[in-house]
């Protein structure tokens, strides 16, 4: 039998030093919405993640961030939907993106994983593209051989204002595809977000 239910998988790194870091967009998403909900955060051996539990308009959701480290994300969440029978259709994954300028963000119904490590582990484990994703755009430093120090970096204390604007937008959009259909979320903030 399927889940009804939907899952919120944030991609980041796990551990204090990687916290507000670029690679941690997906984290700060979920941990906004485990905020907003005053939901907990519980560690889970058996899918190597955190997880917590949560409702919104009737529809149940589970917020998921692997322990895994990013390039081995797929572990943890193959483990997590074989368990809970949840369909890839079902499940958003919130990463950040270097094909995207900061404060842009984009939600597709499916696609190639853009040379996100995180995207990369995520489909060889479920053997499919097909699943939900949310990018969220860091933009790209100015040397392509710095992109490791980048994507690990923190946030410039000017670039944290943007973000501090783009998180709650994004966790709005996930509750939005928790209680809706992708066509809907695309047109409400794929437009919204072209149109700034």
């Amino acid at each position: 039998m399927v889940s009804e239910e939907r899952l919120i998988i944030g991609l980041g790194n796990p551990g204090e030093s990687y916290r507000r870091t670029r690679h941690n967009f997906g984290f700060l998403v979920v941990d906004e919405i485990a905020r907003r909900h005053k939901l907990k955060f519980e560690s889970k051996a058996w899918c190597q993640a955190q997880m917590a539990e949560g409702d919104v308009d009737g529809r149940a959701f589970v917020l998921v961030k692997p322990s895994t480290f990013m390039n081995n994300s797929g572990v943890a969440v193959k483990k997590f939907v074989a368990r809970r029978a949840i369909a890839p259709n079902d499940m958003l994954v919130v990463c950040d993106d270097l094909n995207l300028e900061l404060g842009q963000m984009r939600v597709r119904p499916q696609g190639s994983d853009g040379g996100h490590h995180g995207l990369v582990s995520i489909i060889d484990q479920l053997a499919t593209r097909e699943f939900p994703r949310l990018r969220l755009g860091i933009g790209k430093p100015r040397v392509v051989d710095e992109t490791v120090d980048y994507v690990l970096g923190r946030f410039s204390s000017e670039e944290q204002k943007e973000v501090d604007q783009v998180v709650p937008r994004a966790a709005d959009c996930c509750l939005a595809w928790v209680t809706g259909d992708m066509s809907q979320v695309m047109s409400q903030f794929n437009k919204r977000n072209e149109n700034e």
